[in-house]
Parts: C-alpha cells; sequence; structure tokens
C-alpha cells in the first residue's frame, strides 16, 4: 500500500491517540473511537487495491532516445516517462512530449517484458502520443486498461496517478481530484485540464490518472516543479475524441481560423461585457482566414452553422477551440455575428493548421544550429519574417558564437545565398565547405531586432577536435 495511503488511513488514529493522551494527562476520559471507523477505512483500501489491480499491470515505462539541437550541433539524449496500454495489439497512450522527437522507444512491461515501439500519431498541441509495441507473433498476451468517464468526476473524488516518477518504474500514489474544469492560460488551447493532489513529478507524464472504478479517467502531463499537491492531467473525454484522429492520421489534422476568443466575464484582463450569450472577437491573426472574411474586434459570435455559442468565462473558451478546429479546413462555415445593434453573418473557410513547430538543423563547422520559423510557436520572430529561419542553438566555444551570432537571429542571406527555407540553408553550407579548404569565411546577413547585422564567419577552426 502506498505511504501517502497509509498516512491518509491512519492520521485519524493520530488524532485521536493524541487526544487520548491529553485527555489521560488530565484525567478526563479519552473520546470514543466510533466502532465502524475500521471496517469503514479497510473497506475502502480493499477498493484502492483492486482499482489498483485493474490498471496497474498495464502501466509501461518508456525510455526514450531523442535528437536534439538546442546545443547547437545534433546530439542525442535520453528521457524516460511512462504511457499505458489500451489494447491486446499493444497500443499504448502517452504524452508528445515523452516522445518529442524520439529515435528510439523502448518500453518495459509490469512483467518484466521489453519491447520497441512505434510512434503511431503524436499532438503537441494537446501533449498526447499512441505507440504501438513490436509484439512478437509468439508474444504471451499484454495486460490492458479501460478508460472512464471522466465528465462524472467531482472535487474530491479520490484518484490515483500511476507512473514511473523520476525514473522510478512502477509507482502509485494518491490524492483526490481538486478541480475538474482546470483552465491553464497558456496550455488550454483545446483542452481543460484534470487537477489533482496526487504527485505527478517527471516521469509520472504519459501514465493514467485512475478513478477507485480501475478506469482511466486522465493521462498524466504537467506537475508544478516549485510546490507539492498541484498536478495536472488530460480529461479521458478528451483522449477518447483524440484517438482515433491519431490512429487514421498520424496526427490532429486541426483547422485554423485565426479568430482569437475572449470570454464574457473576463477576470484576468478586467472587462465584463453585457449579456449571457456568444463569445467575443478580440482580435484576428495577420493573413488569417478570419481576417480575411471580414471579422473585427468585439464582433460577437452568437451561432456556428444555426448552433448558439457561448462562453461565459474563461474555462468555456477550450470547447469552442476545438469544435472550431476539427471542422474539416476547406469546409465553408456560417457564423452569425452581432456588430453593434445588428446581427450580420460571415462565412468562413478554416485552412489547414499544419505543423506547430518549426524543423531543425545543424551546420557542422559553422558550429550553429537553426529552425524553420513557425508562427504559433515564434510569434516575434513570424511578425518580422513569415517565412524564414532563424539561429537555434550555438556550440560554446564554437565559430558562430565566436563571430558575434545569437539565439533568434533570423538569417537572411549566407554567403551568395538568401535565405528561406531550411533546403537554402543546406545548399549555402554546402557551398562554404566546397571552398573549406581555400577560403574558410563567409558573410552572413541577420535580422535582429528589426534592424539587419553582417557578421564574418571564421569556420577554419575545428571545434569537435579540441
Amino acid at each position: 500500500m502506498p505511504h501517502r495511503l497509509r498516512t491518509l488511513i491512519t492520521c485519524t488514529f493520530c488524532v485521536s491517540a493524541a487526544l487520548g493522551a491529553c485527555a489521560t494527562a488530565t484525567g478526563a476520559p479519552p473520546p470514543p473511537v466510533p466502532s465502524a471507523a475500521l471496517p469503514a477505512m479497510a473497506d475502502f483500501r480493499d477498493i484502492v487495491q483492486r482499482a489498483t489491480g485493474a490498471v496497474f499491470p498495464a502501466v509501461v515505462y518508456i525510455r526514450v532516445n531523442a535528437e536534439s539541437f538546442a546545443r547547437g550541433a545534433r546530439t542525442m539524449v535520453e528521457s524516460s516517462g511512462s504511457g499505458v496500454i489500451l489494447s491486446t495489439d499493444g497500443e499504448i497512450v502517452t504524452n508528445w512530449h515523452v516522445i518529442d522527437k524520439a529515435v528510439t522507444v523502448r518500453c518495459l512491461l509490469s512483467d518484466g517484458r521489453a519491447y520497441e515501439a512505434d510512434i503511431v500519431g503524436a499532438d503537441q498541441s494537446t501533449d498526447l502520443a499512441l505507440l504501438r509495441l513490436r509484439l512478437p507473433a509468439e508474444a504471451p498476451p499484454v495486460p490492458t486498461a479501460a478508460f472512464g468517464d471522466s465528465s462524472r468526476l467531482a472535487e474530491g473524488d479520490f484518484v490515483m496517478a500511476m507512473g514511473a516518477p523520476w525514473g522510478l518504474n512502477r509507482s502509485v500514489s494518491i490524492g483526490i481530484v481538486s478541480c475538474t474544469r482546470r483552465f491553464l492560460p497558456a496550455a488550454s488551447e483545446y483542452s481543460l485540464w484534470l487537477q489533482t493532489d496526487a504527485a505527478i513529478n517527471p516521469g509520472n507524464s504519459g501514465g493514467p490518472l485512475v478513478d477507485t472504478d480501475g478506469r482511466i479517467i486522465g493521462v498524466n502531463a504537467r506537475g508544478m516543479t516549485a510546490g507539492d499537491g498541484v498536478g495536472f492531467a488530460i480529461p479521458a473525454t478528451t483522449v477518447q475524441e483524440l484517438l482515433p484522429l491519431l490512429r487514421e492520421h498520424g496526427r490532429v489534422p486541426w483547422s485554423w481560423t485565426g479568430l482569437r476568443l475572449q470570454p464574457l466575464r473576463d477576470f484576468d484582463r478586467g472587462v465584463e461585457f453585457p449579456g449571457t450569450h456568444g463569445v467575443i472577437v478580440t482580435e484576428t491573426e495577420p493573413m488569417s482566414p478570419a481576417r480575411a472574411a471580414g471579422f473585427e474586434a468585439r464582433d460577437r459570435i452568437v451561432r456556428v452553422n444555426g448552433e448558439p455559442v457561448s462562453a461565459l468565462t474563461a474555462e468555456d473558451l477550450p470547447d469552442l477551440h476545438r469544435a472550431l478546429a476539427l471542422i474539416p479546413h476547406g469546409h465553408m462555415v456560417t457564423l452569425a455575428v452581432e456588430r453593434g445593434h445588428s446581427v450580420i453573418e460571415i462565412d468562413l473557410a478554416p485552412v489547414e493548421k499544419g505543423r506547430v513547430q518549426g524543423e531543425e538543423l545543424d551546420l557542422a563547422r559553422f558550429d550553429l544550429s537553426v529552425k524553420a520559423i513557425n508562427r504559433f510557436e515564434n510569434e516575434e520572430l513570424f511578425f518580422h519574417r513569415p517565412v524564414g529561419v532563424f539561429v537555434f542553438g550555438l556550440r560554446s566555444p564554437g565559430n558562430a558564437a565566436s563571430a558575434g551570432l545569437r539565439r533568434n537571429d533570423i538569417l537572411l542571406r549566407i554567403g551568395d545565398t538568401e535565405i528561406e527555407t531550411l533546403d537554402d540553408v543546406r545548399a549555402a553550407h554546402a557551398a562554404a565547405m566546397e571552398h573549406g579548404g581555400r577560403r574558410s569565411r563567409v558573410v552572413v546577413v541577420v535580422l535582429r531586432g528589426g534592424l539587419e547585422r553582417q557578421f564574418v564567419l571564421d569556420y577554419a577552426r575545428d571545434w569537435t577536435r579540441q
């Protein structure tokens, strides 16, 4: 039995013992202990053990070798996380951040078996990933676990977080649901979160959050490093909605409108709009379908294809964002909008959202790595150059750093090559290296803070051999 559960069960008796000691010291009789207390607590322990037994065998420890370009060169890093087996053919749900840029994925099962796994699909926006074990034909059956209904949870319900915290395989902690609809401003675009005080530490990511019926009601994803008792899981309802898309497409084919929405009661901004229906448009993003369609700030959207929509508070926004983003791109939708004292209809055709993270590339002897600008990841750089490449990582010490280049410099030209894409960078780097024996310098022009800067990059020195 987990230590935290044992503490929870015995704390009543600790208090009773303390009161008894005080009463003895004063000569008063100790307060009676209810006769039903022991059976009730024993029954609760049985419930927890049955629930643990239903899911714990299906929990896997995941070890990943992934590539990283953050230090100016391609390096391999090892990390670990958790997952849970969903089907007899070895499907595993985990977090996107557990397998991001993975080259190899290995999974350790509860019975000691270990298998390689393939990535079936992954979605950064909701931090979900689907794996499949490479099971030999003669492999014994694998244990599986089933989903429950996270929409039925209430604050105070007991839950268990399972996984491999800090790389310690097979661990379970117990707590309660602290909040069933937690909005995290930077991480709630398409889904709210389940908040729990069950311990979720690094390594628990991707493991199941389990109810007392032995059902998966969430996927552990976030913990708070600054304090105890605050962890977050992706609700099972969100996971179940997106898993079929990951199976079919290898990703979630989100659509993008460019609408930025605001609830009617916006506490953080200190703004309150009259009425209880609709959602407010704060702005539209540059070069977006919403801007092209003619949406304006302070428009109130009240219907989408005839269906009423509302967002009274921030907690109502993710469902609306997800519904809009799951409209097939290219399909026209009609939005009814209150503008001033009139109601108008605006036709909007979402486009494919595509990648939300730029591709990366390292440049040998230049001692730097570069990354494609992505509007969803690098908003400030995108403002200066919608299509481009920027300095992502620098080797230290290294030739690019010695030349004066900095992270987030936008590359405009390398030698005689104008830079817009990673292919342009590859071509410029190849041309420079062809002359490496005779001429080991190249002029690099960058955009830094909106201003052009020029540097001479001397790549004669090979720092990898120092």
